[in-house]
């Protein structure tokens, strides 16, 4: 396979909720090359319970969104060639070392497709949306928007979209999807990797916070109907078939 050279990655675990749940996946991750483990962070967005062993804690929440733009905008002048943002609530169910794979993947993609605008690991099962699944007989797709839980940004491609734009949209609902549909409508490959996959636990964090996922599914809702029209939600529903296959 493919082996990188200089392929530069930032790798964040968003940590909010139980520090157990951070710590699992921060531990999964850290059984891989040290010279690699050195671009790993794990980000304490000002949670209730603080991660010890995190890299910064915010002085403030700021959501998905908003932690998201901070370390875009932190690792954009620091030399990376991609920041990989993650939840904390998943675990790679794909063999290690993780980050070195997962390196090694979009170095390939990179050569075999010229560039790479985000890259994600397929899932072993996405309700919201199918095309995130992993189909095992297949090397990688490329498709139309991704679900945020971890994409991978190219920041040169971060920059060339003219950013985030998350508007007032902190909670992140929904621009995750308008981030990769702008990334792809520009010419940027967007890809779901079936050769690393993960286990997402959905909401783990959100179910225990007030009205919070109501909250931010109206943002979401208002954010999306702003950017797409009243009819997005149909919209997306197409663009989840439109998707392109390829194996290795």
């Amino acid at each position: 396979m493919f082996k990188p050279t200089t392929l530069k990655i930032a790798t964040v675990i968003l940590h909010y909720g139980e520090p157990k749940i951070t710590k699992a996946l921060h531990h999964q991750l850290l059984k891989d090359d040290p010279q690699i483990v050195q671009n790993l962070f794990v980000l304490d967005n000002n949670a209730p319970k603080p991660y010890h062993k995190s890299w910064k804690r915010l002085p403030k929440n700021l959501y998905w969104a908003g932690a998201l733009e901070f370390c875009l905008d932190f690792f954009l002048n620091k030399h990376y060639d991609y920041l990989w943002f993650l939840n904390n609530d998943l675990i790679f169910t794909s063999k290690g070392p993780i980050l070195t794979k997962v390196q090694t993947r979009i170095a390939y993609l990179e050569k075999k497709l010229g560039k790479v605008g985000i890259y994600s690991p397929s899932f072993s099962f996405n309700p919201y949306h199918p095309q995130m699944s992993r189909q095992k007989e297949k090397g990688f797709i490329k498709v139309s928007y991704i679900d945020g839980i971890a994409p991978a940004i190219n920041l040169k491609c971060y920059k060339n979209i003219n950013g985030l734009d998350c508007d007032n949209n902190l909670y992140g609902y929904g621009v995750d999807i308008w981030l990769s549909l702008r990334t792809y409508l520009q010419g940027w490959p967007v890809i779901v990797d079936q050769e690393i996959e993960a286990k997402h636990f959905y909401h783990a964090t959100a179910k225990t916070i007030g009205n919070f996922l109501n909250k931010a599914k109206l943002q979401k809702n208002t954010y999306l109907r702003k950017r797409l029209g009243p009819n997005f939600t149909t919209i997306l529903k197409k663009l989840q078939t439109a998707i392109y296959y390829e194996t290795n």
